[in-house]
């Protein structure tokens, strides 16, 4: 059986000017990456306005496991065979990190027959996006220090700079960091950090911008630091607005690459949903949404994670309405949540399966009853799935309201994936009842129980006096009417990553409370989550490799 990525290598691509001229974007809208990836100009995407939007398919999934689920991979297979069935269909995506590429996950640009390509670029620097976020970041860090340096005349209290640098790498001996050691020539030292890149509140804002204009001014509103007097300074004070959407110009174009199937895909931006947003850019989706019938994008981790903040976040800003939504899962991943090890969860195990079903139809429920989505439950075909445990799992879904389809485009492509789309299109004729999970003028308090206790089953939020002191000063400050970026644990409903399944009656604890003013968000981070992740063990970068040829091999 061939590898994903030799499954990549041996693909038939398309120069990128003939994906493009597919729907519609000229030639000089496009400045190439080489053959297979451009980007597209704003002009053009300005050019767009006016025009009907599409149908949004929002792709999310179950509480990932060390099972696997799938997400990309059925995010493009769906893709693919809305194409397939003769429907004008772009998928949009977020950029991988180097974090998950070289940490625990390997690559990021789908599976099997269902990826998109070139995959060693998607999954390494491709356009350079990520690294010019991290460039902007960290020019702001730096003309932090030097401000303070050269006599602080806006008074910053260096026990009171919020502002952290970051880099697309876990590495955990960065999270609490001493700089400017070595004397009065490098500067007052001081306790830093870094974040990883995904984590960054530039990430947010270059998400969420919808042009160069809106993304210099969300950059200017970033709060950095304080003032004794506990008076914020923004980056508009520091004059850093300008020179760092210099660096993000370019990286504000939307990339175009394609699938192994030779249809558009964009993959633009990436925040984590676990610690950040989880969404890809506006742009890129507003984009498509002109350009196509049907356009496919995905959520970072669970429908409680990185759905969630797609409806409450990305939505609330943008004005965008998904139709319909697919929630994947896998009889092992399923199986898993029942209480199985990894290593048996290829085994036919009823009871186990009937007990993780819990996670799934708790999904459900947040899409159905909490978001007003109609769903359909895409299940990655896996060989060693028997015939009662599928029968088991439909069933209890159609209980609930919800269709299932066993899709097979991991191996077999659009084709496999068939069904799943048409059932899809038929969804998205439907009226929905699309709504948010908590109103813009609840207290923040307020907005994050409502989260908690509807989305995750909790009964209660909690969090010490300093905590509790710094949201009711956001509040006061104006600052109530943003939406909450929960950062959690992804692998399940609680603050607990070893609690599998559907756990209720859970206290969930703000450990940290931070504003993201430029992105327009207030970030509550709960349990042990962390913004700088650490490599496993065994880190996936010990198997990525170079051959003779240049050829490189391992990556997933």
């Amino acid at each position: 059986m061939l590898s994903d990525i030799e499954i990549a290598q041996k693909a038939s691509m398309k120069k990128i000017q003939e994906i493009a001229a597919r729907i519609g974007i000229p030639e000089e809208s496009l400045e190439p990456y080489g053959r297979y990836k451009a980007k597209v100009s704003l002009e053009f995407v300005d050019s767009l306005k006016g025009r009907k939007d599409g149908k949004l398919i929002l792709v999310t999934a179950i509480s990932p496991t060390p099972a696997g689920e799938g997400k990309t991979t059925t995010t493009v297979g769906l893709g693919d065979a809305l194409n397939h069935i003769g429907k004008k269909a772009i998928i949009c995506l977020r950029e991988p990190s180097l974090g998950p590429v070289f940490g625990m996950k390997g690559g990021a640009a789908g599976g099997g027959y269902a990826q998109v390509v070139p995959m060693e670029d998607i999954n390494l620097h491709f356009t350079g996006d990520f690294n010019a976020i991290a460039l902007a970041n960290n020019l702001l860090a730096a003309l932090i220090d030097n401000h303070i340096n050269h006599g602080n005349a806006l008074g910053i209290d260096v026990r009171r700079i919020v502002w952290k640098r970051v880099m697309d790498m876990n590495d955990r001996a960065l999270r609490d960091i001493t700089i400017a050691l070595g004397g009065p020539a490098n500067g007052y030292p001081r306790q830093d950090g870094f974040d990883i890149v995904v984590a960054s509140e530039i990430m947010a804002i270059f998400c969420l911008a919808t042009s160069i204009k809106d993304l210099k001014a969300r950059i200017g509103n970033i709060v950095v630091a304080y003032t004794r007097e506990q008076k914020p300074i923004l980056a508009r004070d520091l004059g850093a607005a300008g020179a760092m959407t210099a660096l993000l110009k370019d990286a504000l174009l939307p990339n175009l690459v394609q699938t192994l199937e030779n249809n558009p895909a964009f993959i633009h931006g990436g925040p984590f949903a676990n610690i950040a947003h989880g969404c890809n850019s506006v742009i890129a989706t507003q984009t498509a949404l002109k350009l196509g019938d049907y356009v496919v994008t995905e959520a970072g981790f669970g429908a409680d994670l990185g759905a969630e903040k797609f409806i409450d976040i990305k939505c609330r800003k943008s004005g965008l309405r998904p139709s319909a939504v697919v929630i994947v899962a896998t009889i092992r991943a399923l199986k898993y949540h029942g209480g199985m090890e990894v290593k048996d969860v290829s085994n036919e195990n009823v009871a186990a399966l009937e007990k993780g079903i819990v996670n799934l139809e708790r999904h459900i429920h947040n899409v159905t009853q909490n978001y007003g989505l109609p769903c359909v439950v895409s299940i990655n075909h896996r060989t060693h799935d028997t015939e009662a445990e599928l029968q088991l799992l439909v069933a209890r879904c159609e209980k609930m309201g919800a269709k299932v389809v066993v899709a097979r485009h991991w191996a077999d492509g659009g084709k496999g994936a068939a069904e799943l789309a048409k059932m899809v299109v038929d969804m998205c004729e439907q009226p929905n009842s699309f709504r948010y999970v908590y109103e813009e003028s609840a207290p923040l308090w307020d907005k994050m129980k409502t989260i908690a206790s509807r989305i995750y089953g909790a009964t209660d939020i909690t969090a010490d006096s300093k905590v509790r002191a710094q949201i009711k000063k956001l509040q006061e400050d104006g600052y109530g009417h943003y939406p909450i970026c929960v950062a959690k644990t992804q692998y399940s409903f609680s603050t607990d990553p070893a609690l599998r399944g559907a756990p209720s009656g859970h206290v969930v604890t703000i450990r940290e409370v931070r504003l993201a003013a430029g992105a327009e968000f207030i970030v509550m981070v709960c349990g042990d989550i962390m913004t700088m992740p650490g490599l496993p063990k065994v880190p996936s970068a010990n198997a990525i490799d170079v051959g003779d040829d240049g050829k490189i091999i391992g990556l997933f």
